[in-house]
């Protein structure tokens, strides 16, 4: 299913800051997912496992840190699906221009 939205403007010269709105935004996201990914990497690394056995498998008491250091592995873990999931919105936008 696919969604149209109607954006109205005053000026045509509000359709490049829109644009450029959209593009900033994504340059954003992708940052955010590639820091997101290096903190995952870093509990890969440390811990030895990927993230997906973690969070299947492995409970606080299975990290140095306990229950704070759980939060922050599955925490980041769901941003980063949650980034992922809105820059691939972002992605699949079209718009045709008048």
């Amino acid at each position: 299913m696919t969604v149209q939205m109607v954006i109205e403007l005053p000026q045509k010269r509000g359709v490049q800051t829109i644009l450029q709105a959209i593009d900033t935004y994504k340059l954003r996201l992708q940052s955010s997912i590639e820091r997101s990914q290096r903190r995952l990497d870093q509990f890969e690394q440390q811990y030895g496992v990927d993230t997906s056995y973690f969070l299947e498998k492995m409970a606080a008491e299975d990290l140095v840190g306990g229950d704070m250091e759980y939060v922050e592995w599955a925490g980041e873990a769901r941003l980063l699906v949650g980034l992922e999931t809105e820059l691939a919105e972002l992605e699949n936008a079209r718009y045709q221009l008048p």
